[in-house]
């Protein structure tokens, strides 16, 4: 088995006169004397350059439902060989998966797969797609990109769950090898994200745009709703606006429940009501398909059509029941052609959830 690399070459970086290297992957732009690691802590200053530090290295790898990145349109019931890696380009105060996304030792990145090996699991596996998760692809890009390629060549989609923080420029290499995407609107102030994200709102949006109108990748859009910080009516109605005017009413949106965590203790979970009423903003607001998550509500996570209102796709959290849409996606009751990639017949991979190791 081929090792991976220690340091992985990258391309988004450029020199400064006083010696320090500039990284040019997000917008957080962190600027590196030799040997110092950026605040994603994957990237390193090493030899005048940005090298990779993480490449054919994870966090662990496991079998899903595709419903749990979560991805409602996507080839519903289907199963996705999913996998991160190390750190994170954000510092959210309110991190479910910190132990990853803030991990700081190496012994965090305990299995060793190249990308082909990655791409021959997920087949042998019966996986539909491979997923980027746990913490942000964006920040171990290279690897990303070559593990999708591998896979698009056994037949294999690749999914990205990001938060959207990346320049413009690697945003394009990025998303050309991806099939879709849930990308985390963590809120719809600038104040959120300054306050309890360390970053801006701004690169986020012009993810979302580039994605619906630059790109094929299919995407949904999550947002966590944590009590007196984003779950207002007022910001909720105006991110609903916002998605409405310029990604259009088929992009689904999931608003989830918050638990405590991380640095974000002493928060109360999110009542299920708050997010039952996000959803219901949302539809009010033209949007065709808005979900509800981490609470357990039937009716909240299954999929309607916009134009009869039958239910066509039932949830019970990850197990989908009623299926009443064809194989590309026509509603059963009125031939309306539903948003998304849908597969010539159902799929039941269900709600396991299955740990693999890849050698």
């Amino acid at each position: 088995m081929q090792s991976p690399p220690d340091f992985f070459k990258t391309q988004y970086w450029h020199r400064l006169d006083d010696g320090r290297v500039v990284c040019d992957l997000c917008p957080r732009h962190c600027r590196l004397r030799d040997g110092k690691l950026g605040a994603c802590f994957v990237r390193q200053a090493h030899n005048g350059e940005i090298v990779l530090t993480s490449y054919g290295r994870s966090s662990g790898f496991c079998i899903d439902p595709i419903e749990k990145k979560p991805l409602n349109h996507f080839y519903p019931g289907s199963s996705v060989l999913s996998f991160g890696t190390a750190g994170c380009n954000l510092s959210c105060k309110f991190c479910q998966n910190w132990s990853i996304s803030k991990s700081r030792k190496i012994d965090t990145l305990g299995q060793q797969a190249m990308p082909e090996q990655i791409a021959q699991a997920a087949k042998s596996q019966g996986c539909d797609s491979i997923a980027f998760t746990y913490n942000d692809p964006v920040i171990f890009l290279e690897y990303a990109v070559d593990v999708a390629q591998a896979c698009h060549e056994e037949g294999i989609n690749s999914v990205a769950v990001s938060a959207g923080y990346i320049c413009d420029a690697p945003r394009i290499d990025f998303f050309r090898y991806m099939d879709a995407a849930n990308i985390d609107l963590k809120a719809f102030t600038e104040h959120f994200y300054h306050k309890i994200c360390s970053g801006h709102l701004a690169p986020v949006l012009d993810t979302l745009l580039y994605l619906r109108h630059e790109t094929d990748v299919w995407f949904e859009i999550t947002t966590l709703l944590i009590p007196d910080e984003n779950d207002s009516i007022a910001e909720i109605e105006a991110l609903s606006h916002w998605v409405f005017d310029n990604l259009g009413s088929d992009i689904p949106i999931h608003f989830s429940a918050f638990h405590p965590d991380f640095k974000m203790n002493d928060k109360p979970r999110t009542a299920p009501y708050i997010v039952q009423r996000a959803r219901e903003i949302a539809i009010k607001n033209g949007l065709h398909y808005a979900y509800v998550g981490n609470i357990y509500d039937e009716a909240g996570d299954s999929t309607y059509c916009p134009n009869c209102s039958e239910k066509v796709i039932s949830r019970n959290w990850f197990q989908l029941g009623q299926y009443a849409v064809d194989s590309t996606g026509k509603c059963s009751y009125c031939g309306y052609q539903l948003a998304g990639r849908f597969a010539a017949k159902k799929k039941a991979f269900g709600r396991q959830r299955i740990p693999i190791r890849i050698s």
